[in-house]
């Protein structure tokens, strides 16, 4: 599983805008474009964003381009524009 940590926003400052990622999985550190980690989940991936109490999964929004968000509870959120940016 991979805990992403990091986000880089060019264009804008919404979910669409961000444009690479970084990431933990295991003692590995990691980073890559939003079109790498979309194909990567797509391809039965697991990544997540670390939170209170509980981690909330990273899933695929199906526009053009496919963007990335977190969903808690069947509710869509905003925890990968809250991390940090690089």
């Amino acid at each position: 599983m991979r805990y992403i940590t990091q986000i880089r926003l060019e264009g804008g400052a919404l979910h669409e805008h961000i444009a690479r990622l970084r990431w933990t999985e295991g003692n590995e550190l990691g980073e890559g474009s939003r079109l790498e980690l979309v194909q990567w989940l797509q391809a039965g991936g697991d990544a997540r964003v670390q939170t209170w109490p509980r981690d909330v999964k990273v899933e695929v929004i199906n526009a053009r381009p496919p963007y990335l968000r977190t969903k808690a509870n069947g509710i869509l959120t905003d925890n990968l524009l809250e991390l940090p940016r690089f």
